[in-house]
């Protein structure tokens, strides 16, 4: 099997101290956890997850490990599911402050260089665009207070 890596990156319109405990709380709407049909989440260096998305009209259940978790710089995980066939591959976070604003940076790695694996890359995607949109509509809302 052949491995590829997949980046995304997006300007969010939040502080990156905001953003990086966003992307930490299952809780919170537009974190990436957020909305999971089933989130267990234990948040520290090799503390275990498991995530469980309703797509397509079936749950996919994501498995890892946290590597890495430096507030409020990067956070890196394994990540194993279906569409990794298994394989552990690597997803790396990088948040830089750029003012009030945050460049999110994702990079995932060890992804299998098929169909399903080049998938991520959209949903992804999807992920950094609904933590962009929480945070505008965040800001509009006390903006308007």
């Amino acid at each position: 099997m052949t491995f590829t890596e997949i980046t995304v990156a997006r300007t969010i319109p939040a502080p990156a101290e905001k953003v990086f405990d966003l992307w930490m709380d299952p809780q919170s709407p537009g974190g990436p956890w957020f909305g999971a049909d089933r989130v267990i989440l234990n948040s520290e260096v090799d503390g275990l997850f498991y995530y469980a998305v309703k797509h397509e009209g079936r749950i996919w259940p994501h498995y890892g490990r946290f590597l890495q978790i430096n507030r409020p710089r990067v956070v890196e995980y394994t990540w194993m599911s279906e569409a990794t066939k298994g394989a552990e591959s690597i997803v790396s976070v990088t948040m830089e402050s750029r003012g009030d604003e945050t460049e999110v940076t994702l990079r995932h790695s060890g992804v299998p260089d098929d169909e399903m694996g080049r998938r991520h890359k959209e949903g992804w995607t999807w992920v950094l665009n609904a933590l962009a949109d929480a945070q505008t509509s965040s800001r509009s809302a006390s903006s308007s207070d």
